[in-house]
């Protein structure tokens, strides 16, 4: 066969690639190539450490017998195979957790034969997803699972109780509540706070919940000195758990708030002046830490404080890992007994919490075990609302000021009035010096009166804005003081 008789390398590349894998479109142009029948999916343009599709493609050239090419060869299949895949179907790519078809979701365990687990309300199952329901993508965070244990009878869970040093029940019940929310991709879950005196093993009880999800290679990492890092971690896994904070600068603070409920991040895409790179995320995050100091209301109510405390008998660390890395197994297969009994449960959903989905979490955990989550997740929010106001002087004044108000009464002045009439307040007869960062002008203290409203409402002072046709005001009420909520109890 003469040279212009043959069929060119990138010709040859482009109809192997074709006959043996699936070429799709993100949302965000991002092509992804899936080997026929097999779930997870790989940008045909990675060059990672986990494996790139041009190195994928190179060995089942080579061990097909098909030939072994050079690079410029290889780049022009690429290039009209994605060229040509922007023309398909848009499909999401998915990190450890995913939504499928008939209200289920999917568990990715990691494997390299993409077995993942099917979770739905009339039970769960391990099998291979179908390509066009899931498609998952992996990155060096993405550790692999055992393979769950079936008929636990709750032992898992147990086991998981006995290992880990939580104070009480309520914040037993809240990591339960938090380890199936973290099963469910489209319920933001706050971010438990694992806290303690020192020897608690909070960074041990945070290794053990991260791996419950992420397999054993999962761990605590320290915080990023940036929000742009913190994003970037958090994009390549599902969990992010930071470790030992005990510091949050408000941009930090803001990033974290984002993370739970979810967000945006645009930024200008490599080598290009005009184009742009989107990555939306929405992950489960855990935090381990004595104190972070000033909590600021936003995040205080995305937080879940878990309070552990110091164990009476130490174990050595191998002791205790070799024992939770057997029973790991039978962990996660309790938990997806209850992920499976709390999703069938019916029950109400709280209306007066910010973050509704988790508080329905709780309550269908209420009902499907019998346990007061609900009522945990309440007083942890109080205890929270207590921490929000301790740390700032602003609250405690319009707190005292409140508390000279007959219930039901109001005061309405404009910002500068209130200004003038809380700093009086706060200075006293003595007039002590005002502290750092009190309100200096009218549009400041309303500014950090917006940032509090929530708090000052959890304590029955409520404050509004309005107009009139001579200037704009602010109001304070002061409500009846509402009936304190059923304690809970030990389950």
């Amino acid at each position: 066969m003469s040279e212009d008789e043959k069929t060119p390398a990138r010709e040859v590349i482009t109809d192997y690639a074709q006959a043996h894998f699936r070429y799709f479109r993100t949302a965000d142009g991002t092509v992804y190539a899936q080997r026929n029948g097999h779930p997870v999916a790989r940008p045909i343009r990675s060059q990672g450490t986990t494996g790139s599709h041009r190195q994928e493609l190179m060995v089942g050239l080579f061990k097909d017998g098909i030939g072994v090419f050079n690079g410029t060869a290889l780049k022009e299949a690429l290039d009209l195979i994605e060229a040509l895949a922007l023309t398909e179907d848009v499909q999401p790519t998915h990190i450890r957790v995913a939504a499928g078809f008939d209200g289920a979701t999917w568990l990715d365990l990691g494997r390299a034969d993409g077995q993942s687990v099917r979770i739905h309300p009339t039970g769960w199952d391990i099998r291979t997803p179908d390509p066009r329901e899931v498609c998952w993508r992996r990155t060096q965070l993405t550790g692999e699972l055992p393979l769950p244990v079936r008929d636990t009878n709750g032992k898992g869970i147990d086991a998981l109780l006995r290992l880990t040093n939580f104070a009480n029940a309520e914040a037993e019940c809240l990591t339960l509540a938090w380890l199936v929310g973290c099963l469910e991709p489209s319920v933001p879950v706050p971010a438990p706070f694992l806290t303690g005196p020192q020897g608690a093993g909070k960074s041990t009880a945070g290794r053990m919940l991260v791996r419950i999800v992420e397999g054993m290679s999962g761990d605590l990492r320290r915080a990023p000195k940036d929000e742009e890092n913190l994003i970037t971690a958090v994009a390549a896994g599902w969990i992010t758990a930071l470790d030992n904070l005990s510091h949050l600068t408000p941009d930090m603070s803001d990033a974290m708030c984002c993370i739970v409920t979810g967000a945006e991040n645009v930024k200008r895409a490599l080598f290009t002046d005009g184009d742009v790179v989107r990555s939306r995320y929405r992950r489960p995050l855990l935090l381990t830490g004595i104190d972070v100091g000033v909590i600021r209301p936003d995040l205080a109510e995305r937080l879940l404080p878990l309070r552990l405390e110091r164990p009476k008998v130490r174990r050595t660390e191998a002791e205790l890992w070799a024992e939770y890395e057997e029973a790991l197994p039978v962990i996660l297969g309790s938990l997806l007994d209850l992920t499976v009994k709390v999703r069938a449960a019916q029950a109400d959903i709280p209306a007066d919490l910010r973050m509704a989905d988790f508080a329905h979490l709780c309550a269908q955990l209420d009902a499907a075990t019998g346990l007061r989550s609900l009522d945990a997740y309440r007083a942890s929010l109080d205890d929270l609302t207590d921490d929000v106001i301790e740390g700032d002087l602003l609250a405690q004044t319009v707190l005292k000021h409140a508390a000279g108000l007959t219930p039901g009464e109001q005061t309405r002045m404009t910002s500068t009035e209130w200004l003038h009439a809380l700093t009086g307040l706060y200075t006293g007869e003595d007039c002590r010096p005002l502290p750092k960062g009190w309100p200096t002008t009218g549009k400041v203290l309303s500014d950090r009166l917006k940032r509090l409203q929530p708090t000052l409402a959890a304590r029955d002072v409520l404050v509004d804005w309005g107009r009139t046709k001579a200037a704009r005001y602010i109001e304070m009420t002061r409500q009846p003081a509402r009936a304190l909520y059923e304690q809970p109890q030990a389950f």
